[in-house]
C-alpha cells in the first residue's frame, strides 16, 4: 500500500516530479533561502568584502586555475587568507571575483547543483551544461549584482567530449564567453592577462603552466593594490587547483610554496619577471 507524503513526513513538494535543478526546487519551496532574495541596502558593495585576482591556463592535458588569496573592503584588507578557487565537482574548477559572502554562497549552491543532477538523471552535466547552469544562476543574482554585490566567477574544466580544458568567463547580468588558452578575472585581471600574453606557451605542462599563473598572479599583485601577492612570512600562498582527465586535484602547499620561493628568487634578479622569447 502506497503511504501518503504526511505518512511518510515529508511534504509535497520534496516528492513530486519535474526538474532535475536543485535551485529550481528550492526557488519553488523556499525561495526566502536563496542569496538572490535578500534585499539590502543601496550602499552594500561598499560594506561588503571583495575578492580578487583569478586566472586560468589551459595546458594540453588540461586546465590550471589559481586565485590570491586577499580579500578587501575598500581601502582596507578584510582578510588575508580567504579561498575564492574551488572544486564545483569532479572534473571542473569555478574561482570567484566581486562580493565574497555571495560568491562563496553561489559556490556551495553551484556544487550542489551538480550532485543533485547527477544524482537525479544517473549521469553528471556535460562541461557546457555546467557552464550554462553557472549563468542562469548568476542571473538570478542580477539585483544583488545592482546593488553592489556582484559576482563575476570564473569557470574551467576537462571536457571529456573534446578531451581538452576549457575555461569560460562571465559577466555581471549572467552572459557566458568561452576563453582560449588564458583568461583572468577581477580587479587585477588587466595585468595578469598582459603577465599571460608574454608567458603563455602551447605546449606548457601542468608544473609550467602553474607557474605562469602564479607569475601572472605576481604581476597583477605589483600593480594592483586589491590583489594580494605571496604572503611569505604568514605562508599564505595562492590556491592552484589543476583539472584534467584525472580529475581535479589541488597543487600542495608545500609545492605551491617551492614554486613561490623560485619565483621570487628570479625576481630579486629580474624585477619585471622573465622575458618572452621573441621568436
Amino acid at each position: 500500500m502506497s503511504q501518503s507524503s504526511s505518512e511518510i513526513g515529508l511534504p509535497a513538494p520534496f516528492l513530486r516530479g519535474g526538474s532535475s535543478s536543485f535551485s529550481d526546487f528550492v526557488a519553488s519551496f523556499a525561495p526566502n533561502v536563496l542569496p538572490s532574495a535578500r534585499a539590502v541596502t543601496a550602499n552594500a558593495g561598499d560594506l561588503a568584502p571583495h575578492g580578487t585576482t583569478i586566472v586560468a591556463a589551459t595546458y594540453p592535458g588540461g586546465v590550471v586555475v589559481a586565485g590570491d588569496r586577499r580579500a578587501t573592503m575598500g581601502n582596507m584588507i578584510a582578510q588575508r587568507d580567504i579561498e575564492k578557487v574551488y572544486a564545483a565537482d569532479e572534473f571542473s574548477i569555478i574561482g570567484i571575483a566581486g562580493a565574497a559572502g555571495i560568491a562563496v554562497e553561489m559556490v556551495g549552491l553551484f556544487q550542489v547543483e551538480l550532485e543533485h543532477y547527477e544524482k537525479i538523471e544517473g549521469a553528471p552535466l556535460s562541461l557546457d551544461g555546467k557552464a550554462n547552469r553557472l549563468a542562469t544562476m548568476i542571473r538570478q543574482n542580477l539585483g544583488l549584482a545592482m546593488q553592489g554585490l556582484a559576482v563575476v566567477p570564473l569557470f574551467a574544466g576537462w571536457d571529456h567530449g573534446g578531451q581538452e580544458g576549457r575555461i569560460f568567463s562571465y559577466d555581471a547580468t549572467g552572459g557566458r564567453y568561452e576563453e582560449h588558452a588564458f583568461y583572468s578575472v577581477g580587479s587585477g585581471s588587466i595585468f595578469a592577462r598582459g603577465s599571460l600574453k608574454k608567458l603563455y606557451r602551447p605546449d606548457h605542462d601542468a608544473e609550467s603552466c602553474a607557474m605562469t599563473v602564479l607569475q601572472a598572479l605576481y604581476d597583477a599583485a605589483d600593480d594592483d593594490s586589491a590583489t594580494g601577492g605571496p604572503d611569505v612570512t604568514r605562508k599564505i600562498y595562492p590556491v592552484v587547483m589543476v583539472a584534467s582527465d584525472d580529475g581535479v586535484r589541488r597543487i600542495a602547499v608545500d609545492q605551491v610554496a617551492e614554486m613561490v620561493d623560485r619565483l621570487i628568487r628570479a625576481r630579486m634578479e629580474r624585477p619585471d619577471g622573465p622575458g618572452a622569447p621573441l621568436t
